[in-house]
């Protein structure tokens, strides 16, 4: 059974086949599906799944806190499963790629006191931009 699966499982989260086909649809490393995606490949398990459902079922998973939803600059939305493991996103600027990272080191040890301006900090948010091999070979002097 999946990470997610059995989460949402001992949150006593009810179970019915459209919501199990998004949660093991959803299940792996490095997954940042749209959620076209996920209700592409929800179809080809489930074919009488609706998009509605699909959309709604990815609203109570990020309600949850299950899922995290992520915006990347002018993309459609991407859906990442693994809300309960700490990493940051290295984002392709190119194809939209995304990939989990998981750098070394406090996040917070780079922004000085005096640059917090008072706040009492509750999370850091780093995204790394770039190319990734595909596009790189695609550039000129490549």
């Amino acid at each position: 059974m999946s990470d997610l699966l059995e989460r949402l499982r001992g949150r006593g989260w009810r179970m019915t086949s459209q919501r199990r086909v998004v949660a093991e649809v959803l299940d792996g490393e490095h997954v940042h599906l749209t959620a076209d995606e996920v209700h592409a490949r929800a179809a080809g398990r489930l074919p009488e799944i609706s998009r509605a459902s699909v959309y709604n079922t990815l609203g109570e998973l990020v309600a949850l806190g299950e899922v995290a939803e992520l915006s990347a600059h002018g993309r459609a939305k991407r859906y990442d499963p693994n809300a309960h493991r700490p990493h940051q996103h290295l984002v392709c600027s190119g194809c939209g790629l995304i990939r989990d990272v998981h750098p070394t080191g406090d996040p917070l040890a780079g922004l000085p006191a005096q640059e917090r301006f008072g706040f009492a900090v509750s999370e850091v948010e780093v995204v790394y931009r770039g190319l990734c091999p595909s596009c790189t070979a695609g550039q000129p002097g490549a």
